[in-house]
């Protein structure tokens, strides 16, 4: 065998095995440059708002709510809708050659010199209801390619992917504003969904079957959260500390650059740089999983996401020691962040059976984005009443405290991945304990329970039914998405 090919195979022996399988690596391809193109359009959708429409504070807030108002709105219909869908695929497929359009048609306008505002807002509400059926469609479609003992390693490569879209988007989206404008630099996020389409038409994973339509449909995904001691803590805890993180950071930059100094150039130096320990705790999940088990890794998470934002209102002195410390929050958040989401996603892969994915991510959807809008309202009130600076104590004290709501629920006693529940499921109760762990070796994810719908491969922050909690710090979360 020659030395290339020694080389070359033991390359492919580094790379993570799912990633060797064609369907896996073909949706987590799609995933992750739809996600880069999403960091694109959060920063120019509202840059040609402010510097081509020349938008005032109150039309920027009428074009942000446009945007956040779907996945409040709509995720239980949408939910419900999509569980009475066989063929998930093909309407995740439709909604991203949809967003493409959609984003495809500012730049036209500007170009025929006939953009407005309304248009804007218009297109920002459409794309986050298209989001918002491609997320729930895209719950049950992770099922349909990953393997129960493989959930977490699928939910740390498309983690990983998002953290790396945090870190390197906005500066793709700066300098295709700076060199194309603002309404052109959209055309990347439109190419960024025709890709993610071409790559989900290739592939065909066997999805789990409709739902019946029967009583009680449409709630049925509250009701099983509400029956699940596991997903009540979870959906808990990610509601408070979602509420807590945006009251945070709506005053952060405010704080950063009006009582700290910081240039919002360097501040957004500090924050992508700061950026890399998403990745690295994407990375390295597996292995704590694997030593502590899956359980303790979600309580680590959900200390370690907010614990370290308490580094910015502590930043004082010279400047580089506020430099410092403004990474040093970002870098720790972003570490803690991936323990989370990637350990609470894995366990809600399992928890919840095929026939309820769709419901259980929308009902969990409304849940987290509803305390999205209130966080930030209680944030900014807060903000001008006791001080930004105190106003930041809180928060982060606030986001720490909602571990709280695990401590006394099943998740830290969790060792392994809890038995994948089987469909079809009563719409109220899970059949037998949802959250009964499988009885196996510790020291390993336990194995895949039979199902007719398992394949080989998974996927991204989509196997948690919704990503837990983003905005996280200093980053800015997607226009069509958020945690």
């Amino acid at each position: 065998m020659s030395a290339v090919a020694v080389v070359a195979r033991g390359l492919g022996q580094r790379v993570p095995r799912l990633l060797r399988e064609r369907a896996f690596r073909r949706y987590w391809t799609g995933q992750a440059v739809s996600a880069l193109g999403d960091q694109v359009t959060y920063l120019a959708l509202p840059l040609a708002a402010v510097l081509v429409l020349h938008a005032g504070a109150a039309e920027m807030g009428w074009l942000s709510m446009a945007g956040l108002l779907p996945a409040l709105l709509l995720s239980i219909p949408a939910g419900a809708w999509a569980d009475r869908r066989a063929r998930r695929r093909r309407t995740m497929i439709a909604a991203d050659l949809a967003r493409a359009a959609l984003m495809a048609s500012v730049p036209v306008a500007y170009a025929l010199g006939v953009l407005g505002l309304w248009q804007l807002i218009a297109v920002a509400f459409a794309v986050g209801a298209l989001a918002v059926v491609f997320d729930v469609c895209d719950a049950a479609l992770f099922v349909s390619l990953v393997e129960p003992e493989r959930y977490v390693e699928g939910n740390a490569l498309t983690n990983g992917s998002s953290a790396f879209s945090f870190m390197a988007g906005p500066s793709l989206g700066g300098l295709l504003v700076q060199v194309l404008a603002a309404p052109f630099a959209l055309l990347a996020d439109a190419a960024s969904y025709l890709v993610s389409a071409g790559l989900l038409a290739r592939i065909t994973p066997a999805e789990p079957p409709a739902a019946r339509r029967e009583k009680g449909h449409l709630w049925a995904g509250l009701r099983f959260v509400a029956g699940s001691a596991t997903l009540r803590a979870l959906v808990a805890a990610a509601a408070t500390v979602n509420f807590f993180n945006f009251a945070f950071h709506t005053l952060v930059v405010l704080y950063a650059v009006g009582t700290l100094g910081l240039s919002a150039g360097t501040l957004g130096t500090v924050v992508g740089a700061g950026a890399v320990g998403g990745v690295l705790g994407a990375a390295l999940t597996r292995r704590i999983v694997r030593a502590i088990g899956i359980g303790p890794t979600v309580v680590l998470g959900y200390v370690g996401f907010p614990a370290p934002l308490v580094l910015v209102p502590l930043a004082g002195g010279p400047r580089a020691a506020v430099l410092a410390a403004f990474f040093a929050s970002e870098f720790l958040s972003g570490f803690g962040l991936m323990l989370l989401d990637i350990g609470s996603g894995s366990v809600q892969a399992a928890l919840i059976p095929d026939a309820l994915r769709s419901r259980v991510s929308g009902a969990w959807r409304t849940v987290n984005y509803g305390m999205r809008p209130l966080g930030a309202l209680a944030g900014g009130l807060l903000g001008s009443t006791i001080g930004l600076r105190p106003t930041l104590w809180l928060a982060t004290t606030g986001g720490v405290l909602s571990v709280l709501w695990l401590l006394p629920s099943p998740v830290p006693r969790m060792r392994e991945l809890p038995a994948k529940a089987l469909s079809p499921a009563p719409p109220a109760i899970p059949a037998g304990d949802p959250d009964r762990p499988l009885a196996q070796d510790p020291a390993r994810t336990p194995a895949a329970q039979p199902a007719s719908n398992a394949r080989q491969g998974p996927p991204r922050i989509a196997a948690d039914p919704v990503p837990q909690v983003q905005p996280r710090g200093l980053a800015h979360p997607p226009v069509q998405d958020g945690a």
